[in-house]
């Protein structure tokens, strides 16, 4: 599915994508969040974008771990943190592996959403990036197939419905559940950020 070089290739194709989709995403967390949740995102893969170069001849452990660390340190909000807690954790499942298959990849994320689940205290339906985040990995399981694209296909539908979904929910957790049922008919940035990363990674496959 991926060598340590495509995994580089696909970090940059998703640094350029968080910039593309910034100003949208910083325009979905203005009633419900900080307001910088693009702004954000954009300047962590920014900072993550100079390191990669350095990171050309790394395991996909060291690359991942390298980019959590990069993450948590300079996306402020509740993302860097939920963000970087995923790929650190997802760096810590691929530890030594030059490659990885589909099972490999789907044996990362869950490592990665349960580290997300940790670090926010946060399950299904509470209007946050795991209600695009379960359904996609549970879409993604279901789908037989061992051909990647396929696979992720499968996962990217899911998590764009999960993003649908979280205009129906309100929110429970973070900044946005201080607007209780106001928080209703917004859709969750970070769901909607995973789900372009999600995307970026069945398009570069």
């Amino acid at each position: 599915m991926a060598d340590s070089k495509k995994v580089i290739q696909i970090l940059r194709a998703i640094g350029s994508k968080i910039e593309e989709e910034k100003d949208y995403l910083t325009k979905l967390d203005q009633p419900i969040g900080d307001s910088d949740h693009g702004i954000n995102m954009a300047r962590g893969f920014g900072e993550v974008e100079k390191k990669l170069d350095d990171l050309a001849d790394k395991d996909i452990g060291t690359i991942l771990k390298t980019v959590g660390m990069t993450l948590v340190s300079t996306v402020g909000g509740a993302s860097g943190p939920l963000y970087g807690s995923a790929f650190l954790k997802a760096g810590m499942a691929a530890a030594g592996k030059t490659e990885m298959n589909v099972q490999d990849f789907l044996e990362i994320m869950d490592t990665a959403i349960q580290a997300v689940q940790q670090r926010g205290k946060a399950v299904l339906d509470e209007k946050t990036m795991l209600d695009a985040m379960i359904p996609s990995l549970e879409a993604m399981k279901a789908e037989a197939s061992e051909d990647a694209k396929t696979v992720l296909k499968k996962g990217v539908e899911a998590a764009w419905k999960g993003v649908e979904h979280t205009k129906d929910i309100i929110a429970t957790k973070g900044r946005a559940s201080y607007l209780g049922e106001r928080s209703i008919g917004h859709q969750d940035p970070g769901a909607t950020s995973y789900s372009y990363i999600l995307e970026v990674i069945s398009q570069q496959i």
